[in-house]
């Protein structure tokens, strides 16, 4: 079973998944981590050296190498990776994976990512508070389409719950 952990940045999918692969004893992969590791680049630097696109296609590309894995594990992927291509359907179309949509609250992201700004490339030229919470309402407003393609959705609860509910979703 491979558990794919889906949202806008700053929902959780990173903090979940690790804490659920310590419930199921699976790995947690991030798919950003595995990126960096693979490219030997920051993704920040990436963004800056080669561009969204070039990153959007390394994105999708170890993306399929690592749901062609044959061993089981939860993938947080990036905020944006649902977005580019067909890769939710991909993902859904995948019999062997499970895809989760951590859906969160504008005010809870606006709150996580203000202290996290400078480590997140879409986000770090924002100087005020209303700057950041405009972008992030704009940006969820247009990838709500694809977050919602997500077989199951979990809508802004505790880590505890959260991972109630994964499990309840695996039976």
């Amino acid at each position: 079973m491979k558990i794919i952990l889906l949202g806008y940045m700053g929902s959780g999918k990173s903090t979940i998944g690790k804490a659920l692969s310590k419930h199921l004893s699976i790995p947690c992969i991030d798919l950003d981590d595995y990126i960096q590791e693979k490219e030997q680049k920051m993704v920040n630097e990436i963004f800056s050296e080669s561009g969204e696109i070039y990153f959007r296609k390394k994105e999708r590309f170890y993306l399929e190498e690592l749901l062609e894995r044959k061993d089981d594990f939860i993938l947080a992927l990036g905020g944006g990776t649902p977005c580019y291509y067909d890769t939710m359907d991909f993902i859904n179309s995948n019999t062997k994976a499970v895809s989760i949509y951590l859906k969160t609250d504008l005010d809870t992201l606006v709150k996580r990512l203000a202290s996290e700004k400078n480590s997140r490339p879409l986000i770090s030229e924002l100087n005020t508070e209303e700057l950041l919470r405009e972008f992030i309402a704009k940006h969820v407003f247009e990838r709500s389409y694809f977050y919602n393609k997500a077989q199951f959705v979990i809508d802004n609860v505790s880590i505890e719950e959260s991972i109630k509910k994964i499990k309840s979703y695996l039976k």
